[in-house]
Order: structure tokens, then sequence, then C-alpha cells
């Protein structure tokens, strides 16, 4: 049997070192590295038993556990990878190599790129978040018409919203590693793009309807990101530096780099391992659409929560200015996704946490327009809170005002979805904010 991993405590704590452990490969199903000591399925977690099972969980699940947070245990389910990814990753990882400086990848095409990750590596921190920036690589993607709520809790008193959002597109479109949709595996285009991505517009609530942002992140990871931001109300298209992407956006908890976990360039921080742990997570949601839990943890979801292997990693930023100390990423060893990531103020204090909640399905609802023949992994809902200052973002792929009109995720579809060139455009962003 596995030894029991190291606690949390013991490896999420920036610039502790990283303890010592076997090389161990990730390419194996998850269950094989999953420790015999964790909560067993019908386990619910809660304040009276945290401390028997605080060492499968963050510190920062553990904090909401202890304000009344319910963390219901299932039995680990699988996740793999889509039929297509995992040929590339077959076709393509071999030939894969860091950079001279270890900050990029060279030669990647397609698929994960160092699926045989050891823990003795000393470069396995930069590896694992390159495998999670290349895991959620698509052709295409628009999510739609997303709800979040921002606001304050208390101790005693569940989340009070201060708004509501509602945002018509979050898109992207991927010039490299596309699978599905010609021209694969790449698109060239004269600018060296590797992805577009926008969020517009801003359709909730009023004072911000018609805001968004739009930017390219290139193929050359040394190069910094165009990014623009647009305001109606002051008819002004903002540039934004790759450091503000750390700020929150139109009022709301979580900064553009944490998207999907992390959304900032890899190569623009640095990396480590700090350790694996067997944590628990929920990457098998039951409940579409989200459920949130009572107050006063209603700034949590409530579904199921499984045993997960992970990575544990710590990034800091190269970035002057920047407006974190570090990042404790948990990525997920079978998937490659990232079920929550800490974030630590400039004092090395716990300070935010975000916390994902997806969901492993071929279609989102039984009436969806497109279904592939095999499951993917989407989100369900996201949270960030703010220990700190008590605060907090909900957020719920679609909004609840059109669950039973949206499938809320489109993915690889080509432009039968409107994913084309010209949305991203700033021409194009201040268009739909008028």
């Amino acid at each position: 049997m596995p030894k029991k991993a190291p606690s949390v405590e013991e490896v999420a704590q920036p610039g502790k070192e990283a303890p010592a452990e076997a090389a161990v490969e990730t390419a194996v199903p998850a269950e094989a590295f999953i420790s015999p000591d964790v909560p067993p399925p019908g386990t619910v977690v809660e304040a009276s038993n945290l401390e028997r099972w605080k060492d499968f969980i963050s510190p920062s699940i553990a904090w909401a556990v202890r304000r009344g947070a319910k963390l219901p245990v299932v039995a680990n389910q699988p996740i793999e990878l889509e039929p297509a990814r995992a040929e590339a990753t077959q076709r393509y990882s071999s030939q894969v190599r860091l950079s001279d400086d270890k900050t990029y990848m060279v030669n990647y095409v397609a698929g994960i790129p160092f699926p045989f990750v050891q823990t003795d590596d000393p470069d396995a921190g930069i590896k694992m978040i390159l495998n999670w920036d290349s895991r959620i690589v698509l052709d295409d993607l628009d999510i739609r018409n997303f709800g979040c709520q921002t606001g304050s809790f208390g101790d005693k008193s569940g989340l009070e919203v201060e708004r509501d959002y509602i945002t018509g597109h979050f898109r992207r479109l991927y010039y490299v590693s596309r699978l599905y949709e010609d021209p694969k595996p790449t698109w060239a285009n004269p600018e060296s793009i590797r992805y577009r991505e926008m969020l517009h517009p801003v359709l909730e609530p009023f004072d911000l309807k018609g805001a968004g942002f739009t930017y390219n992140r290139f193929q050359d990871p040394r190069r910094q990101d165009d990014s623009w931001l647009y305001f109606p109300q002051t008819k002004r298209v903002r540039r934004l530096s790759t450091a503000q992407r750390s700020e929150g956006v139109f009022g709301q908890d979580i900064d553009l780099d944490s998207y999907g976990g992390y959304g900032g360039n890899p190569s623009w921080t640095q990396w480590r391992l700090l350790g694996t742990k067997t944590v628990i997570a929920s990457m098998h949601a039951r409940n579409l659409p989200s459920k949130w839990l009572p107050p006063p943890v209603d700034f949590l979801h409530d579904d199921d929560w499984e045993p997960r292997d992970v990575w544990v990693l710590e990034g800091r930023s190269r970035l002057p200015g920047y407006a974190f100390g570090s990042r404790v990423i948990y990525v997920d060893r079978e998937s490659f996704f990232i079920p929550y990531t800490e974030i630590f103020d400039l004092q090395g204090r716990l300070w935010k946490a975000l916390v994902q909640n997806w969901a492993y399905r071929d279609k989102m609802r039984p009436e969806s327009k497109y279904s592939v023949g095999y499951q993917r992994t989407v989100l369900a809902s996201v949270e960030m809170f703010d220990m700190q200052l008590n605060h907090a973002t909900r957020c719920e792929f679609p909004d609840v005002s059109y669950r039973d009109k949206e499938d809320g995720w489109y993915l690889n579809v080509g432009d039968a979805e409107g994913v084309t060139e010209e949305v991203f455009d700033v021409a194009s962003l201040i268009g739909e904010g008028r």
C-alpha cells in the first residue's frame, strides 16, 4: 500500500523546502497513488471531524469547513484524456524539451508535453504547469451567459450579494495545438499568436453594461500579452500591463491570472514542486445547474468531493508590481486539471482561494445541440473567497436565468457558434459594447 503523503500544511507553505519522495509516473490511473487513509465514501467532512481529515484538504478548504462547510465524500472516479488529445500526446510528447533557461517548451506540437514527470525531477514544477497549460487547449471555446455574484459574508451570515453579473461570452480561439477543426495542428497567422481571448459584453449590472476585455497571447512565451479593457461609459479602451492581470475584473474577486485555476503565462512565473498530496476535490459535479452550500458558507459550491492525487506547485511571479506574493496550485495528477488554487499576499499570509467544481460529461443537458461521443471536463461552478476581507465571488455556467435554455459551454465547433477571428478585435469589443 502507498504510504501516506505529507500533509497539506507540510507542503503548501511558500518558501518551505519540498519533501523528498520516490519517483512516481503520472500516466497511470489516479487510484494507484491515493492514500489508503482517505475519508471513505459516505463520509461528510465537517467541523466535528476536521482534525481527523484535515490532511486531505487544503488550508483554505479547512478554513471554510471550520466556518460550517460540509463536504460529502464519494468514491474516486477516473478522468480520461479525450481520444484526440491522447493520440497527440503519444505522437508528439517524446520530442518536447524545456528551453535552456527552463521557462518554456521547445518542439511542442499538441497533447500533454510531459506525461511522465517524476517527483525527483528538478524541473517538475515548470513541467507540470506546462502540462496544465497544454491540457486546456481547445480549437475554440464559447462560454455563454454565465452569471457571477459578489459580496461580503460574516461569521454567521451568508453572502450578502452586492452585485450580480451576467456576461454574454467568454471565448478563446487557438492557433496552435489544434486537434479537431481545420487547419490543424497549426493555423498560421502573421502575428504568431498562440491564442486570442475575449470576455464581452457584460450584460448586467447596468452600470457595466457593454464592458469587456480582449487579449492576445503569443507563441513566443517571452513576449508579453496584448490586453485591452473597454468601458462604454467612458468610451475609452485602456491597455493593460501583464502585471495588472493579478487585479480583480470589474469589481469581482477573481483576477484574469486565476481563470481556470491559473491563466497567466507560465514563463513569467518561477515554479517549483512543493510535493504531492491526496486531497478531496470536486471533479465529477452531480449538480448541474450548480447549488451552493447554506449560509454562512454559501460562497462555496454544494456537490460531491472525491479523493484525488495532486501535484502541489508554488508559483512566484517575476513581474514587478504583481499583486500576489505566491500561488499554490493543486494539479490533479490524472487529469491535469486544477481543483483549487491558493493565493498568498506579499507577506506570505494566506489571502484568497479559487475553488473549481468540474463536471465530466458528454453534453451539458439531455437536449444539448452538440454531442461528441466521449466525456469532456467543463466547469459547473467556480468561486473565489477572500479570507482576509470576508468577501467572495461565485459563478455558475450558465447563469440560473438561462439554465433551461442554454448549454453554457460550446467547445470545438469552429465558427458555427460565432468564434471567428473578428470577434477578438478591439473594433468588435467597442462595437458590441455600444
